[in-house]
């Protein structure tokens, strides 16, 4: 068995660990992350980038919110549900953690929103594009060796040594599958969830994976710093997905827009349930979707929307997909149709439309004659739709594309403090134990904090700093009192 010694160790290299072992490093202390995967990143490394306030991009362009502000509008969105303290501790860290990678080399774009009515948040890793972020991990992994942080990959972590009522250190595996015992005066939980497990989101969230939730699935991400922390002592919180809403299975990017689009969004009554208004807000449309019937929904269009989306363009769209019109919808659902894919569907009637989708067919029938005359009107008086995106659907051939709950990965399981301690079932510290990223993410209430496009990844990354640090001032206490 192999023996290691050191200051502090982080159990996971995605973008919380990184972020503690980096802070940890420049406070002074010795690291070590031991990450199961073969990369650093995790999760991460798909995404965009992150929340910024009170960046020095945000003041070139003279964008907000301040750290006051964000701090407002996240608790007035939570309905003060969540714990202020630790909000505030990550939008405080939040106003200089983008300056904090850029003197790092990370280069941004310009901070913008994630749709219509968002804040100007959300700060894209150049040079922009799904998975962009990764080039800020590769960085912040090359900034973590230079500081000193030893990363030892697929190495997992099993469980935490406890002794006493402190953790002091972790009992882990190397890649030849030789066991190892290693020491620290403090440990960093940062492993992102359990969105890999199926078991755990059934059992701790209610949806059965597959069949009325997709979503993404980070190989590995099996709770496992979770449990280790929940053996030691840890209080438990909130456990959620991060909901939004997507089609099943693989799906080209350009057909999935076209049918995400605000046109007719029904559920398997044939009936509406939102102003389809709201379907850029990812999080308010899972909600809506996972409130019906076998949690599942329908965009249904005709002919001439079709036509519409392929020559004057897309209503919405966004930076993570930007496209602005379809080109070809009938070539892409050809294509999805070779390919065996099931969740689109094309018809002559809207009886046959029910009748492939499973939609109720007077329900169907009665709801698009209804909505065809507020189409006519102009005005819709159920969801007071905007009279520029009511049109008819009329004209065969008619088209629906299903919608089930998705989401980004899991959030919760471990309680912390506005330091990021690892409390345990009195409220009480657990010494020598933090928790940071998703594994301690409760801080939305129920439903993602989507106006400031790039929390996630904006609270694993500041909660990771707010770690690193406090991590390195309790070994530093730890340290001086020994000499004493």
């Amino acid at each position: 068995m192999k023996r290691l010694e050191t200051d502090i160790i982080v159990v996971a290299a995605g973008a919380a660990g990184l972020a503690a072992a980096i802070a940890a490093a420049e406070s002074g202390a010795k690291v070590i992350a031991f990450e199961k995967a073969s990369t650093t990143g995790g999760t991460g490394s798909m995404g965009m980038g992150l929340l910024g306030v009170e960046s020095r991009l945000q003041r070139l362009k003279m964008l907000g919110p301040t750290k006051d502000e964000a701090f407002k509008i996240f608790m007035d969105y939570t309905h003060w549900q969540v714990d202020a303290r630790l909000v505030r501790a990550y939008m405080d860290k939040a106003a200089t953690t983008i300056d904090w990678l850029e003197d790092m080399g990370v280069e941004f774009m310009d901070p913008c929103a994630y749709f219509p009515g968002g804040q100007a948040t959300w700060h894209i890793v150049k040079p922009g594009g799904e998975g962009c972020a990764s080039n800020m991990f590769r960085i912040m992994t090359e900034r973590a060796k230079e500081m000193g942080v030893q990363i030892l990959l697929r190495t997992p972590v099993e469980k935490l040594i406890k002794q006493g009522d402190k953790i002091v250190g972790v009992m882990a595996e190397d890649r030849s599958g030789e066991p190892i015992e290693a020491y620290a005066e403090a440990v960093i939980i940062a492993t992102g969830g359990f969105g890999d497990n199926p078991q755990w989101i059934k059992k701790y969230t209610g949806y059965e994976w597959g069949r009325d939730l997709q979503s993404f699935r980070i190989p590995g991400l099996l709770g496992d710093g979770i449990r280790m922390a929940w053996e030691v002592g840890a209080a438990r919180t909130e456990m959620r997905m991060e909901l939004i809403y997507l089609m099943p299975g693989e799906l080209n990017p350009e057909l999935a827009e076209t049918f995400r689009q605000p046109h007719l969004l029904v559920n398997l009554l044939g009936e509406r349930f939102i102003n389809e208004e709201i379907m850029p807000n990812t999080a308010f449309t899972g909600n809506a979707i996972s409130r019906q019937k076998d949690r599942t929904a329908f965009l249904v269009f005709d002919e001439n929307i079709k036509r519409h989306m392929e020559s004057v363009g897309f209503d919405f769209y966004h930076l993570v997909f930007p496209f602005t019109k379809v080109k070809n919808l009938d070539a892409l659902i050809k294509e999805a149709f070779d390919s065996g894919y099931k969740d689109v569907f094309v018809a002559d009637s809207l009886e046959e439309l029910a009748d492939k989708t499973g939609i109720d067919p007077d329900g169907l029938k009665a709801t698009v004659d209804e909505y065809n005359e507020y189409c006519e009107k102009g005005f819709d008086p159920i969801f007071n739709k905007s009279h520029k995106l009511l049109r008819p659907i009329k004209t065969p051939k008619f088209y629906a594309g299903r919608q089930l709950p998705g989401a980004y990965g899991s959030l919760g399981g471990i309680k912390i403090n506005h330091k990021t301690e690892v409390l345990d079932k009195d409220w009480k510290k657990i010494p020598g134990l933090y928790a940071a990223g998703t594994d301690a993410c409760s801080i939305y209430g129920d439903t993602y904090v989507f106006i400031l496009p790039g929390n996630t990844m904006g609270f694993a990354l500041n909660s990771g700093r707010i770690a690193g640090e406090n991590a390195a001032e309790y070994m530093r206490i730890n340290t001086m009192t020994k000499l004493e």
